[in-house]
C-alpha cells in the first residue's frame, strides 16, 4: 500500500519520495568526497652541504623507481 502525499498540486506516491531522498544524500555525498587529492608532503632535508643534499635526493628517487618497479 502505498501513501500519496500532494506536493506542488500533484500526488506523490511515499516511494518516489523516499527514492529522492536516498538520491540527493549519495549524491551530495559523493559530490563532496571527491575534489582533488593535495599531493603529498615530504618533510625537509637537513643536509650540511649541497652535495649532501643532492646524494639524499638521488638516493631517494633511485628508492622510488625500486618501489614502483616491485609492484
Amino acid at each position: 500500500m502505498v501513501a500519496y502525499y500532494t506536493i506542488a498540486g500533484k500526488q506523490v506516491g511515499s516511494h518516489i519520495l523516499s527514492i529522492a531522498t536516498l538520491s540527493t544524500v549519495f549524491g551530495l555525498s559523493y559530490l563532496s568526497m571527491g575534489g582533488s587529492k593535495k599531493p603529498q608532503a615530504t618533510p625537509p632535508i637537513q643536509a650540511t652541504s649541497k652535495d649532501e643534499e643532492t646524494f639524499i635526493q638521488n638516493f631517494l628517487k633511485e628508492a622510488e623507481a625500486e618501489g614502483k618497479a616491485k609492484h
